[in-house]
């Protein structure tokens, strides 16, 4: 699974990369959205990566995420064992949870918003460092 962070906040962004992540939910600033590996949004994420942060999160992350930052559905409970289990198969919703996570800003700040390969920014593609950052932000 890929978790994709909303790093840059609303204002002079244009409007074609706000409904872009509008429509997969990342509608504020430090929201968080899982999305499957697919060629699609990974051409999706390209288009949006001065943006956001995303990479590959692994189960003990994911499962600290659901547990913390996890907002169930009306009347449903939150195993968070369970949903990470059957998150390949199911969507967010048909578990009981809502589509995205609302995370703290990183304790300890963010040095820079550059890309992630130059000068230790968080912009791009952090492929398994990301899981630093969402630690740092539950």
């Amino acid at each position: 699974m890929i978790l994709v962070i909303r790093i840059s906040g609303m204002v002079e962004v244009p409007t074609t990369i706000n409904d872009t992540l509008s429509r997969i939910r990342l509608r504020r600033k430090y929201a968080a959205v899982l999305l499957k590996e697919t060629d699609d949004n990974y051409k999706l994420l390209s288009h949006v990566r001065n943006f956001v942060a995303f990479g590959t999160i692994d189960n003990a992350t994911l499962t600290e995420l659901v547990t913390k930052r996890g907002q169930a559905l009306k009347g449903k409970k939150i195993d968070a064992i369970k949903i990470v289990g059957d998150i390949e198969k199911k969507s967010l919703e048909e578990l009981g949870l809502k589509p995205f996570f609302r995370l703290h800003p990183p304790r300890g700040g963010i040095k820079s918003k550059l890309h992630y390969p130059l000068k230790g920014g968080v912009l791009g593609d952090n492929k398994t460092d990301i899981n630093v950052l969402v630690r740092r932000m539950l």
